[in-house]
């Protein structure tokens, strides 16, 4: 085992005095870096100190080689704020709105808004949409990237629900979980091609993150994440499924992609921080520049996040139709928490933040749910400029998990649910539909958005949690 190296050994090497050696020490403290012998540990610390941009997304020194970066490319001023669009403001507590104006002040900043089911979240609000030049900013994404709702629409009258209760009560119970203990055992998987997709090889960070995101796979997050079968109501006859006006039974899911979503989210955020450093109260919106290493890395781990979300509902609706013995007429998928490239309507290419926001681009089909008492709405996008081709991802908050737990009852949630007919499986009172704001006035506050083509009801409810 290598001797151990001190301060002044790093600092002999030409480290300058400050954080940078306290974080290389520590760093090579660990398991793997400690066997080093010591002229290896320097021949890797000189690498480093001559060329701290070449290990920013190092899964070791990322850290270490933002605080050799000279400081005055570190720290950020903000800027004069931006003006946006508020739907639905009536709906919408003063600390979201707050963030959001701190998100305008940014200098990456070009446009923004904010929709009607905001809510304060940590960065940019939940609800809030960001338009940047040429940078992505890992909290306006979101912990859970590509966070998502799909849906499955069956040829079965809702009676359905009534008829064989007990026989769609026990397929959600044998064909989801939830959590991150609750997952399929060994010969239950099913396997899928964004498992073998090269980023996890390619990314240092996502190189030990494979076997989680195997174990994990086909499964559903905790919190206010569901799979549910409900009464789909198509109203429109010129929607784009193809459905003929009608009810028919449907199978929602929401859920995104699990924890390696989060640990991107994590690991990326703090590699902003530290070369991007920004005031105490803008300091959740630290960006990755696009033209640089980390933020093309962030980027693709982004991507990669958002398509094993989509894989994961995927198999979620592949195992309950075939439980079902039902092939579905039409399935909805939409997704928020994630950052586009798309362009503004004056032809400008900006890198499109969506926190809590679902893409409404002129003809673009999304799911907009309420609460597991209330409905959700099927709607067609509008493509509203002032919106940024956005519209809320749901009903949004109006209590905080916390305030929930301390002000609803277990008997007051079970009653609420009887009164709507509603079965929950799992649960909390943090997730109780009194806690979330009223889907028709969010709907209402954004009519020149979004078009209505149905609506979803849920009836049988599966989430994280005893049942």
């Amino acid at each position: 085992m290598a001797s151990q190296l001190r301060g002044n050994d790093l600092r002999q090497l030409g480290f300058p005095e400050g954080r940078a050696i306290g974080l290389a020490l520590a760093q090579l403290q660990r398991k793997h870096l400690k066997r080093l012998s010591q002229t290896d540990q320097l021949v890797l610390l000189r690498a480093l100190l001559d060329a701290p941009s070449n290990f920013l997304t190092h899964l070791d020194w990322s850290h270490t080689a933002a605080a050799l970066l000279p400081a005055p490319s570190r720290h950020i001023a903000l800027a004069e704020r931006k003006d946006y669009a508020i739907f639905g403001a009536e709906h919408i507590e003063q600390g979201a709105i707050h963030q959001m104006e701190t998100a305008m002040k940014l200098p990456v900043t070009v446009a923004g808004a904010l929709m009607p089911d905001a809510h304060h979240g940590y960065g940019l609000p939940i609800g809030g949409v960001l338009a940047t030049d040429n940078a992505v900013i890992p909290y306006a994404v979101g912990v859970d990237i590509g966070c998502r709702m799909a849906l499955s629409v069956f040829a079965l009258p809702p009676k359905h629900l009534e008829q064989r209760v007990q026989e769609l009560r026990k397929l959600l119970l044998d064909n989801t979980r939830f959590g991150g203990r609750d997952v399929f055992r060994r010969g239950q998987h099913l396997d899928h091609a964004v498992l073998s997709r090269s980023e996890f090889r390619d990314i240092p960070f996502l190189r030990n993150k494979l076997d989680t995101a195997a174990a994990q796979i086909g499964s559903s997050g905790g919190g206010n994440h569901f799979v549910e079968w409900g009464v789909v109501e198509i109203t429109d006859p010129t929607n784009e499924m193809g459905v003929p006006v009608g009810r028919y039974l449907g199978l929602l899911s929401h859920s995104g992609s699990r924890g390696m979503g989060a640990a991107i989210a994590n690991h990326y955020t703090k590699l902003a921080k530290d070369v991007c450093q920004l005031p105490g109260e803008a300091q959740h919106l630290a960006w990755l520049g696009l033209d640089t290493e980390a933020g093309q890395e962030y980027w693709a781990a982004m991507n990669l996040a958002g398509d094993y979300a989509s894989a994961c509902h995927h198999q979620i609706h592949h195992r309950l139709a075939k439980a079902l013995g039902e092939k579905p007429l039409a399935k909805v998928e939409n997704h928020h928490n994630f950052a586009w490239k798309e362009r503004l309507a004056d032809g400008r290419e900006v890198v499109l933040h969506r926190k809590g926001a679902t893409p409404a681009g002129a003809g673009v089909l999304g799911i907009i749910p309420g609460s597991m008492t209330a409905p959700g709405f099927i709607v067609r996008g509008r493509g509203e400029a002032l919106s940024l081709s956005s519209a809320s991802h749901g009903a949004g908050r109006a209590m905080s998990r916390t305030r929930a737990k301390a002000e609803l009852g277990k008997a007051d949630l079970r009653r609420y649910l009887r009164q709507h007919q509603v079965e929950l499986l799992g649960g909390g009172l943090d997730e109780a539909p009194q806690a979330y704001k009223d889907i028709r006035q969010v709907m209402q506050s954004q009519t020149e958005l979004v078009d209505v083509l149905g609506s979803f009801t849920p009836r049988i409810v599966r989430m994280e949690g005893g049942v």
